[in-house]
Formats: structure tokens, sequence, C-alpha cells
């Protein structure tokens, strides 16, 4: 669950060529998707040593452990550790071919059937070849049988039969038990066998340390005191040699605005502090680049609650929030537009998007009040009340995070508009998930869910119906506002196995639009990239989708 927090499909084509998940033309993005400083290669100037800054500093460095699924993890591991295929700023992927020269589906019947052919050239640091047998221990580790590998999720490597050998070490044919359009998700990041060999391996071979790499960059230190990671060029990298000589990580847990002015960091991800974004706007030598990002913010309803079990009244509290001024007033002092995001599935730079909200993402206090008399609640004075009992919902929030507590006095006041109070409490942070969130202890919440280049195996568990436990229990995983249907999951399951490009992109609308109905989750908005750096720096910034390609930043002088 900590990867769900953020405060502060491609299409499975038989041919060779792996076009964007649809593989139709792209609409404009509503928002800006990318803003990196674009500069060719050849005009980025040889050497230098760029210093990044950490907002923490993690001691996972396995990034398929459930502790590694941390982003300053995912930014370091990005510039040492292969992917088979990599994405554009508006969620279309393409082979990565460091590592993969092609990938396609090569039989559909009696089971999908996936043919990857690896380069060559591509091999480990410790100087071993990257071969079928590096992917089929992922998947033993990955897939869910045995329960000592402590992996993030078993999403879509569960789905897989078996990995062997093609017709050399080079070639991986991936067999899966049912049809998957989304597997270019698959092996990313890839770790070497000798990382999933074992449950121990797995768990605790890359604490504080990173033992092997295949990127354009090597591991020289790692200084846990600290808090520093330096990477090398690697001379040994078989593809475009990297601009930089070194690029030293370093976990700051202060003020990093102030690190950034004294030069003790080049580059580092600010947030959504309106104050931090001023302040780097106004350091030296600073350029704050800012792109939709790669999460989103959202409210979610409790739908077993005692007042939110009624669609009725969760349809009530949708109609009654105006989600562009909640959005403007969290991203007050940003510069960013308010764009509202209509999709849980698709961000609005993603490619595909549409927005599937209807007459529930429309502010109309007046119908929310028609659908909660309707549901029984009626108006006594300024309070609404059913059988005695006044309607009052407990907005829980993590200390420490202003967005949240903004957000939840705001909806006090907007829904004391309608005769719905609100209480606010505020729980340890610590505790959100774990006791409050995750156990259904609360009426409703707010925080940032992820969004990928993958929109359903991202978010498949989000919205997923419930199994049946003793008595009347119910188990939602992952779906924390814990309403569901069996319609929604033959969607999602429609539209993560449909194999036509363009069935698919509708298959996702139509799911989406069931998801709406059904309000356990409003999406408010794609939160933006905010990212501080030196003003010579050239092909980093802020990505949303996009892979950075570590081997293309560096200084233009």
């Amino acid at each position: 669950m900590a990867a769900l927090i953020a405060l502060g499909s491609v299409s499975a084509c038989g041919g060779d060529n792996i076009p964007g998940w649809r593989g139709s033309s792209l609409a404009p993005s509503p928002v800006k998707a990318i803003d990196i400083n674009p500069v060719p290669r050849e005009k980025v100037r040889d050497g230098g040593t760029l210093k990044w800054g950490l907002g923490d500093f993690p001691t996972q460095w396995n990034q398929n452990h459930i502790d590694g699924d941390i982003t300053s993890v995912d930014t370091v591991m990005s510039a040492l550790m292969p992917a088979p295929f990599r994405s554009d700023e508006r969620g279309q992927v393409s082979f990565d071919l460091d590592y993969v020269t092609n990938a396609r589906v090569t039989a559909t019947t009696p089971h999908q059937v996936i043919t990857y052919t690896l380069n060559p050239k591509a091999k480990w640091s410790d100087g071993k070849p990257i071969t079928w047998a590096d992917y089929a221990a992922q998947w033993k580790a990955m897939n869910g049988q045995n329960k000592a590998f402590r992996v993030d999720s078993t999403i879509a490597y569960e789905n897989i039969q078996s990995v062997t050998r093609g017709a050399s070490d080079h070639e991986v044919v991936v067999t899966l038990a049912q049809p998957f359009n989304e597997w270019q998700s698959l092996f990313s990041p890839l770790y070497p066998s000798s990382a999933n060999a074992t449950p121990e391996a797995f768990n605790s071979d890359w604490v504080n340390k990173i033992p092997v790499t295949a990127g354009p960059f090597k591991l020289s230190s790692f200084d846990v005191k600290n808090k520093t990671i330096t990477l090398d060029r690697d001379d040994n990298w078989w593809g475009d040699k990297a601009k930089l000589d070194k690029i030293v990580f370093r976990g700051v847990k202060t003020d990093m605005v102030r690190a950034f002015t004294k030069g003790e960091v080049d580059v580092f991800d600010v947030g959504a502090s309106p104050d931090e974004y001023s302040r780097a706007r106004g350091a030296w030598d600073a350029v704050v680049r800012q792109a939709a990002g790669t999460d989103f913010r959202q409210f979610t309803f409790n739908g077993e609650s005692p007042a939110l079990s009624d669609l009725r009244v969760r349809r009530a509290m949708a109609m009654a929030l105006d989600r562009r001024a909640l959005m403007q007033l969290d991203l007050k002092g940003l510069g960013w537009p308010a764009v509202t995001l209509d999709n849980h599935f698709l961000a609005n730079s993603q490619q595909g998007y549409r927005g599937n909200a209807g007459d529930l993402g429309v502010y109309n206090p007046q119908r929310a009040g028609q659908l909660l008399d309707e549901a029984g609640w009626k108006l006594s004075g300024k309070t609404r009340a059913k059988n005695g009992t006044p309607l009052n919902l407990r907005f829980v929030v993590p200390s420490g995070v202003g967005v949240s507590d903004t957000e939840a006095e705001v909806t006090r006041l907007m829904l004391r508009r309608i005769g719905v109070g609100v209480t606010i409490q505020t729980v340890p942070f610590n505790d959100f998930f774990t006791k409050y969130l995750i156990p259904g202890n609360f009426d409703v919440t707010a925080f940032s869910y992820p969004a990928t280049p993958y929109p359903i195996s991202n978010a498949f568990d989000v919205y997923a119906n419930g199994e049946a436990a003793k008595g009347d229990d119910m188990k939602w995983y992952s779906n924390l506002g814990r309403t569901g249907s069996h319609e929604i999951d033959q969607a999602m399951y429609r539209a993560g196995s449909v194999l036509d490009p363009a069935e698919a992109e509708e298959s996702v609308n139509t799911a989406d639009e069931l998801v709406w109905q059904e309000i356990n989750v409003l999406p408010l908005y794609q939160t933006p990239q905010n990212v501080a750096v030196r003003s010579t720096l050239a092909n980093i910034g802020a990505s949303g989708f996009y892979d950075l390609k570590y081997a293309d930043i560096g200084f233009t002088s």
C-alpha cells in the first residue's frame, strides 16, 4: 500500500512492430505532457558530474520487492537496470533496443505466446550475458506461488504458464494462461537471475547495496552513512555512451531547496508545495520544469460505511463537491491549469484518454440534495437526518500532509451547504493505511494513486469486486472504496485481454464508465511534476510518462 500514496496497454499485436497502445493517431493532450529541455546528443557536453537530490534514502533496492516500490529507488535504478520497453510522454511504449531487438505475439491459440529477441550484446556488470534464464527466474519469483518472496505485486506474472528458452539463450518464449494485452508491462525492470534465485536473495541481497547492474552507468560507491550513491559511466556499456562522467544521488531529509541553492544538488523533485516551488524558482541558476505527472489526486468513499452504503448518497457527494475549486486550492501558486481528471484508468496526458464522468463530474449541489432526499436523508434545520440519525461523515487524513488538511476542510464547508456534516480526524502518518484505510475505518479520505502506461494492470485491484469471506464479510484487497460489481470486473478483464487496439481503447473507457457509476473513487486531477534543475542541464526535468534516457542527460555548457 505504500506505493499508493504520493503525498506532498499497450496492444498485443501480432506483427514485428509495436505501435502505441491503440495504434491510432494521438489527440492533443489537455495538459503539458513533458518538459525536459530536449537537446540532441551531439550538442550535449561530454563529461561532468550531476548531483541529484532524493527526498528519501531507502534501504531496499530491489524494485520488485514490496519495500522497494519507491520513487527514489526507481530514479536510481532506471540508470542501472534493464527494461524491455520504454514509454514516451503520452504513455506509448516501444522496444528499448539496448535490451530487446524484437518482441511480439507469436501465437494466440490455444494460448497467447510472446517471443522476445534479446540484444546479444547486453550483459550484466559481472560479465554474464542477459538471457532467457533471467526472465524465467523473475517470473518464478514474482508469480505468487512461493509466498516467501516478498513481491510488490503478482499482477500479470501470475498469468504466465511458462517462460522457456527459444532458439537460443537470447530468445525468450513466454506462454500466458489467459490473453493479456498489457504484456509489455512484464519484466520491467528486469533483475538478474541471482536476485531471484531464492527468497533470501530476493529479500536481502539488495538491502543497502546494488550488487549487479546493466545500464549506461555502473555503481561506484554506496555510502549508507552519508546517504549517497555514486555512479560512474560504464565503459562496457554497449549502447550510446553516457554523456556524464558521474551521477551522485544524495538523500536530503532537511531543506532540499537550501541544498540546491548551495550547489549541493543540481536537480530534485520540488513536489506540490507552493512555498518550495517559489523558493526553487528564485534560487541561483534555477529552472523549475513542469509537466503532468504519473499520479492523480482523488477522494475515496467507503461504500461499507453506514452513511455511504447507499449509492445515491455516494453520487450526491460527488455532485456536491466542486472538484475544480478543490484543485485550484490544492495547486494555488504552482501555475498549473485547472483541468479535472474524468477517467479512473487513464490520465489526462495519456493516449486514449476520454472524459467519462458525465453528470457525476459536474458540480450540482441542487441535484445532490434531491438524491439525498430520495435516499431518506431529510433536512432537519441545517443538518440532514434519517430515523433520528444525523448525516455526518468522518474524513480521515494523515498528519503532516497539508494538501489533505485543505481538502478535508473545504469538503466540510462544501457539504455543509447541502446539510451534511463532516468530522475531520487526523491520524498518525504511519497508521493511515494500516489502521484506517485497509480495515475500512473511515468514511472519506484523500490521497494520490499512481498512473502508468498500463492502465488495467495498474488499476485492476483498486476497482475489483470483493471476495466472499466468513459469514457476511468481504475481502477487498486493494479496493479501499469497498464497492464493486461483476460487471466492472468483466469490463476490466475484457479491457486487459482484447488484442485489437481500437477495441482495447474502447473497452478501457467502457470499464471507466461503469466505475464512475459506482463512485468509490472520485478523481480530482492529474498531479503536476515540478522539478528544479540547473539552467544548463539537458534531457532531464519533468518527464511525466516518458522514460528518461540517462545516457543523454548532461550539460550544454
